[in-house]
């Protein structure tokens, strides 16, 4: 029998009251301090403390509620220990999630490294490494949320995937949303995103060493608006500069968000351009004409200079080998769009493999605590994180 504990609920504040609702945990279990009955409205303000247990040979993935709300419809806030302490505001879902734990016991994570605060939200990454990990390549994910939503965490069954195997440290980035999203006074803009991007590259490449990372040897990957990002990394880095972004006629240049001390803007672009070796950009536009819903500026000199298509170099000059896979049921990011830039590739001679995934609709790399999202990444996202780690192989033989 679960009761409600009335001497901590009197505590809270105000007389509305809100619905929590409990999800049921497989492979282990969770317990909410103080005890609630499923479904119970809680007074607005209180407190609850949720504490979670794996199962034998599993490990906690994350403790998690979930409200409405969001560009997806819903969002969830997750926390990667226990306990996790939850305010309750509005109508919520709680619950935990598990994982086996012979996928985390031999890796080292390390979360929420700040790398800049170029506005009000702090830029983080995490880190995943397997124990050991010696002078490895590394891989920087860039998340996807159409340029608005999530964050690094929703990429974290990829990096594991890719940091399990020894051959990898990986890299899993934060960075600005556009427009007013993130509560800034001024919009960010595309561009300054694409400068995220360079930042945390640069402060990687500072630290790799640090977690067993080669920082002269780095593969770029993201999905959806990841991987427009991911593109712009390997693309883009010849643009890097401190002459300004469109304030001069035909001057477009990236000024990384974190510049290490006592490097010049000169030794920064040559870093990471010649560090970035092979890029996997999953289900994302190239072109900004097709996601120009997100740009505030509509001058074709703009959209040009933030579309990795339009800065395709000849593979003699500079190759970047390109992993790309699509899921055929995408509605948002058709293969008409894709193909228009594995063409521009092939047409400048760079090495890309393109692969169409049959019944895999948008996003199946993410990695999210509700049930369906976990699914579709144990169906499509191992697999083909899988696939596009034995690529990346190839480039780092």
């Amino acid at each position: 029998m679960i009761f409600l504990n009335t001497d901590l609920n009197a505590q809270a504040t105000g007389t509305e009251t809100f619905t929590v609702t409990q999800v049921p945990a497989e492979n282990g279990s969770y317990t909410i301090q103080p005890p609630i009955a499923d479904g119970t409205r809680v007074k607005a303000g209180t407190v609850l403390t949720v504490i979670a247990k794996p199962s034998p040979k599993f490990s906690l993935d994350a403790i998690y509620y979930t409200v409405k709300g969001g560009m997806w419809g819903t969002t969830s806030f997750e926390s990667f220990s226990s306990p996790m302490t939850i305010r309750v505001d509005k109508d919520m879902s709680i619950g935990a999630t598990f994982v086996e734990k012979e996928l985390v016991e031999n890796l080292n994570v390390t979360q929420d490294l700040v790398y800049a605060k170029p506005g009000n939200k702090a830029l983080k990454y995490d880190v995943f490494s397997q124990k050991g990990a010696r002078n490895l390549p590394c891989i920087v994910i860039v998340h996807g949320g159409g340029w608005s939503s999530n964050n690094e965490d929703i990429m974290r069954g990829l990096a594991r995937e890719l940091a399990n195997g020894g051959k990898y440290v990986v890299f899993s980035i934060d960075y600005r949303w556009v427009n007013k999203l993130d509560g800034d006074e001024k919009p960010n803009y595309m561009h300054n995103l694409i400068e995220d991007v360079f930042g945390a590259i640069a402060h990687i490449q500072e630290h790799a060493a640090t977690y067993g990372g080669d920082p002269k040897r780095i593969a770029v990957t993201g999905d959806s608006a990841g991987g427009h990002l991911s593109e712009s990394a390997a693309m883009l880095s010849p643009l890097i500069g401190d002459g300004g972004f469109g304030t001069r006629a035909g001057v477009y240049q990236y000024l990384p968000s974190y510049m290490p001390k006592g490097k010049s803007v000169d030794q920064v672009r040559k870093e990471i351009t010649d560090a970035i070796k092979a890029v996997a950009p999953s289900y994302g536009p190239s072109d900004a004409r097709h996601f120009k819903m997100f740009i505030e500026q509509t001058s074709d000199e703009y959209y040009d200079a933030v579309s990795p298509v339009k800065h395709v170099p000849n593979a003699t000059q500079r190759a970047i080998p390109h992993f790309i896979v699509r899921g055929k049921k995408d509605d948002l990011v058709t293969h008409a769009v894709v193909q228009s830039y594995v063409d521009v590739l092939k047409a400048a001679g760079q090495r890309v493999e393109y692969i169409q995934v049959d019944d895999a609709a948008h996003a199946f790399f993410d990695w999210k605590p509700d049930a369906a999202t976990r699914t579709t990444f144990a169906k499509y996202g191992i697999r083909y994180a899988a696939e596009m780690q034995a690529f990346f192989d190839t480039v780092f033989k």
